[in-house]
C-alpha cells in the first residue's frame, strides 16, 4: 500500500505514455540534445521501476554516466533522485535515503529548487516507509515550507497529502482530515483529477474512523464517480470496496453485499484476483453479522485458495483469521476456531481493535464455559451409571439374605448414596471454582489489554501530537529566541523519551511471563541504541553458557531487571567518561547473576549519596527480592551486580 502511495506522491515533469518502454528507450538513445535525452531517460526509468526494476537501474546508471561526461548537472540530479525511488520501491530503505540526500545536495549546490523540494518530500516518504513517522513529518513540513517560499501552490498539494497520511497512520484523524481537505482544494483548483480521487479516498477513510459515516459515504461516492469518469479502474474498485465497508457499518448490508459482488464480478486482469482477498474477508464479516455462518464459510474457502496462490498475503490478513474464527465458532467447529484465533493473535500489530478483541475474548469465555459444562454432565452420567450398577448388585444380595441382613444392606445403601452425593457435590464445587478462576483470569487479561491499548492509543498519540505541535510551532513562527528554541527542543526530546518508556511498559504489561529470550532481545535493542548515541564507546553484551535460557520471569521481574540495566548504562554514559561498557549474565551458586561494568573514572561509594538513579536501582532490586551491590573507586571504573535469588 505504501508503495502505491509513494507512486502517487512523487511527481515528475514528464509522464511516459502507454507505449512499449523498450522502444521508447531506443528512441531516447538517438536524441542528440543531451539535456532532452537525459530528461527522457529519467521518465522511462521512473516508469520502469514499477514494471521492470532491473531495466530501470540499468537506464539510470547509463544516464548518470552520460550526465557526468557531458556536465549535465540537472540530468544528473534528477536521475540520482529517481535512483532513490528505485531503492525505496525495491525495499532498500537505507540506500533510498542515501541517494535522496545525494540528490538534495546536488540540487542545492546547483540551485535546482524544484528538484530540492521533490527530494525533501521523497526523504519524508522513505522515512515513512521505514516506520519513522516523526522524521517523515519533519521532511514533509520542510517540503511544504519550500513550496510555499517559491509560491508553488500546485506542488504543495503533495506535501499536504503526505502530512495527512502520516497523521492518519498515527490515529490523529481530525488532524489528518485538515491536511487532506487542504490538498483536495488545491487539486481541484488545478484540475488534478487522479490526485483528487486519492484525496476523496483518504478523506473517506478518516471520516469512517471517527464514525462520521454519512460524510464518509459522500466522499467515497464522489471518488467513485470521478474514478469511473477517468477510467481509473484501480482506484475505482478500491473506493468501491471502501464504500461497501461503510454501507456495512451503516447496517445497509444488502447494499454492501451488492457493492462487494460488483467488485468480485469485475473484468479480470493480471494479478487482480489477489486484491479480492479483502473483499472475501469483508463479505465473511457481513455474513457473520447476519448470523449466516454457512454463507460466510463459502467466502472463507475462496480466501484460503487465494492464500495458497499468494502466500505473501498472510502478512496482512490477521482480521481474516478473526472473522474465520467467529464463523467456525458459530458452526461449532471449536478446534478450528481456536487455531484461527491463535493465528489472529500472532499476526496482529500491537494495536487491537476494541470490538474484535472483545469478540475474541467472548469466544474464549463461551468455549471454555461450554467445555466445563460438558465435563460436568459427563461426570454426572458416570456417577448415575455407578449408582445403577451398585443398585443391581445390592438387589441380588437382597433376595438371598434374611430380613435382618436386608435391613442392614438398606442402611449401607443409604450411607453409600450419601457418600456418592457428597463426592458429586465436591467435584461440582471444584469445577465451579475452576470456572470462576478462568473467568477471573479472563477479566484480568481483558483489563490488562484495555489499559495497554489506552496507554498506546491515548497517551502515546497525545505525546506524538505534542511533538508534532512543537514542530508546527517552529514551522509556523519565526522564533529567534535561542532559549525558547532550546526549551522547545527539550520538551520534544522529553516527550520522545516518554514514548519509548511507555512502549517498554506496554511490552511488559502485555505478557504474563517474560522469557529470557524476550528480555535478551530487549536489552540488545537498548544497547544498540545506546551505541548509536556514542560511537566512541565499545559496548558488549554476553550470556554465559551456564545460564538456563529456557527460564522465564514475571512481568514485574523482567521489567525491573531491564530498568536496572537501562539505569546503569545511562549513568555510565552521563558521568563515567568510559571507553568500554559491558553487560554480562552468568550463573553463580545456582543463582542468576547480572553485571554491568565500565572502565570510566569511577567514584567513591562511601562519600557519594544515592541520587535518583542509584536509589531507583536499589528499590527495583528490593521489589524482586534481588541483591544489588555497587563497587567503584576513583579512576577504577564501576561494577554493578544484581543477584536474583531462587
Amino acid at each position: 500500500m505504501k508503495k502505491i502511495l509513494l507512486f502517487l506522491a512523487l511527481t515528475l515533469p514528464l509522464l511516459v505514455v502507454s507505449q512499449n518502454l523498450d522502444s521508447l528507450y531506443q528512441e531516447a538513445k538517438k536524441i542528440k540534445n543531451d539535456s532532452t535525452k537525459l530528461f527522457k531517460y529519467n521518465a522511462i526509468a521512473f516508469k520502469s521501476i514499477f514494471s521492470n526494476p532491473d531495466n530501470a537501474i540499468k537506464i539510470i546508471k547509463e544516464g548518470k554516466t552520460i550526465a557526468q561526461e557531458k556536465n549535465e548537472n540537472y540530468g544528473l540530479t534528477i536521475l540520482t533522485n529517481t535512483q532513490g525511488i528505485y531503492f525505496d520501491v525495491t525495499g532498500k530503505s537505507d540506500s533510498a535515503k542515501l541517494y535522496f540526500k545525494k540528490a538534495l545536495k546536488l540540487s542545492q549546490d546547483f540551485g535546482f529548487e524544484d528538484v530540492a523540494a521533490r527530494c525533501v518530500n521523497n526523504l519524508g516518504m522513505a522515512n515513512w516507509n521505514s516506520g519513522d513517522f516523526q522524521t517523515a513529518l519533519n521532511y514533509f513540513f520542510e517540503s511544504l515550507k519550500m513550496d510555499d517560499a517559491k509560491g508553488n501552490r500546485k506542488s504543495s498539494a503533495s506535501s499536504l497529502n503526505n502530512i495527512g497520511l502520516i497523521y492518519q497512520e498515527m490515529g490523529l484523524n481530525e488532524k489528518a482530515l485538515e491536511y487532506h481537505s487542504r490538498a483536495l482544494k488545491i487539486r481541484q483548483e488545478f484540475n488534478m483529477k487522479n490526485a483528487q480521487i486519492a484525496s476523496y479516498n483518504n478523506i473517506g477513510i478518516n471520516l469512517k474512523e471517527i464514525n462520521r459515516l454519512d460524510e464518509a459515504e459522500e466522499a467515497y461516492k464522489k471518488g467513485v464517480a470521478l474514478a469511473k469518469a477517468e477510467t481509473n479502474l484501480l482506484e475505482y474498485y478500491r473506493l468501491l470496496e471502501n464504500l461497501a465497508n461503510v454501507y456495512n457499518l451503516q447496517d445497509k448490508s444488502d447494499l454492501a453485499l451488492k457493492t462487494y459482488l460488483e467488485i468480485i464480478n469485475r473484468p479480470k486482469t493480471e494479478g487482480s484476483d489477489k486484491t479480492l482477498f479483502s473483499v472475501y474477508n469483508n463479505i465473511t464479516d457481513l455474513y457473520n453479522g447476519r448470523n449466516e455462518p454457512k454463507k460466510a464459510m463459502i467466502y472463507i474457502k475462496k480466501a484460503l485458495e487465494l492464500l495458497k496462490q499468494y502466500p505473501s498475503l498472510e502478512n496482512s490478513v490477521s482480521d481474516f483469521y478473526l472473522n474465520s474464527a467467529e464463523t467456525n465458532f458459530r458452526l461449532q467447529n471449536y478446534n478450528i476456531a481456536r487455531s484461527q484465533k491463535k493465528l489472529y493473535v500472532q499476526l496482529k500489530d500491537s494495536i487491537f481493535s476494541n470490538e474484535m478483541a472483545k469478540s475474541m475474548a467472548d469466544f474464549e469465555v463461551k468455549y471454555e464455559t461450554e467445555k466445563k459444562e460438558r465435563q460436568i454432565l459427563e461426570q454426572r452420567a458416570k456417577i448415575a451409571e455407578n449408582e445403577v450398577v451398585i443398585q443391581k448388585r445390592n438387589y441380588q444380595i437382597y433376595g438371598a439374605l434374611a430380613l435382618a441382613l436386608i435391613l442392614g444392606i438398606l442402611g449401607y445403601l443409604f450411607y453409600n448414596q450419601q457418600r456418592l452425593k457428597n463426592q458429586q457435590l465436591e467435584k461440582e464445587n471444584q469445577l465451579r471454582d475452576a470456572l470462576v478462576k478462568i473467568e477471573t483470569q479472563n477479566k484480568l487479561q481483558e483489563q490488562r489489554l484495555r489499559i495497554s491499548r489506552d496507554l498506546h492509543d491515548n497517551i502515546g498519540a497525545q505525546l506524538t501530537f505534542i511533538i508534532s505541535s512543537i514542530d508546527n510551532l517552529k514551522y509556523g513562527f519565526n522564533i529567534d529566541d535561542k532559549k525558547l528554541n532550546s526549551k522547545l527542543e527539550t520538551i520534544s526530546s522529553f516527550a520522545s523519551s516518554t514514548i519509548r518508556e511507555l512502549r517498554d511498559t506496554i511490552w511488559a504489561m502485555n505478557k504474563d511471563r517474560i522469557s529470557f529470550e524476550d528480555l535478551q532481545i530487549r536489552i540488545s535493542n537498548f544497547i544498540d541504541k545506546a551505541n548509536l548515541s556514542d560511537a566512541d564507546i565499545a559496548f558488549s553484551f554476553t550470556v554465559d553458557n551456564s545460564v538456563d535460557t529456557s527460564k522465564s520471569f514475571t512481568s514485574v521481574e523482567g521489567m525491573n531487571i531491564y530498568r536496572v540495566i537501562q539505569e546503569a548504562i545511562n549513568n555510565s554514559l552521563k558521568y563515567a567518561k568510559a571507553s568500554e561498557i559491558r553487560v554480562e549474565f552468568f550463573e553463580e551458586n545456582s543463582n542468576l547473576k547480572l553485571k554491568i561494568l565500565d572502565n570510566g573514572n569511577g567514584f567513591d561509594v562511601k562519600k557519594t549519596t544515592d541520587g535518583n538513579g542509584l536509589s531507583n536501582m536499589k528499590k527495583r532490586a528490593e521489589e524482586i527480592n534481588a541483591n544489588l551491590t555497587i563497587k567503584s573507586a576513583p579512576a577504577n571504573g564501576t561494577q554493578i551486580s544484581l543477584i536474583l535469588n531462587k
